[in-house]
């Protein structure tokens, strides 16, 4: 596998994790609400982890590639709920800024989700 992969994977997730602490700072300026506060770190910190993973799962490490398919895959259908619902008790600042996490989220999987980026990371027992 070609590990230059890893690099717009990790772009898009320090872009997210710099929308994130944008709508920290939003919040802080314009009063936000605990939910909005505990979603905006919760992001935050999961983007921050994910660069973490990402540098682990360019070194070969199949768990974190496994983590970062998951993630990537799965949490953009919860943004949507959050994006979709408009009683999600979410602001509309904020839930635009969770679409655009969403969209950054599906772009991973897409990259992810690549068969050569799959058959580089074989479940344990295959080979290559």
């Amino acid at each position: 596998m070609d590990n230059k992969i890893w690099t717009p994977v990790r772009t898009l997730f320090v872009v997210m994790l710099a929308v994130s602490v944008l709508a920290l700072v939003v919040a802080a300026i314009v009063g936000g609400d605990w939910v909005v506060w505990v979603r905006g770190v919760a992001v935050a910190a999961a983007a921050a982890w994910l660069i973490a993973l990402t540098g682990q799962a360019e070194k070969g490490r199949r768990a974190a590639y496994v983590r970062i398919r998951f993630i990537a895959t799965i949490a953009p259908i919860g943004i949507l709920l959050i994006v979709a619902v408009p009683s999600s008790g979410y602001p509309l600042w904020m839930r635009v800024e969770q679409g655009l996490v969403g969209v950054l989220l599906v772009a991973v999987a897409t990259l992810v989700n690549r068969r050569t980026v799959r058959q580089a990371y074989p479940k344990r027992g295959k080979l290559g």
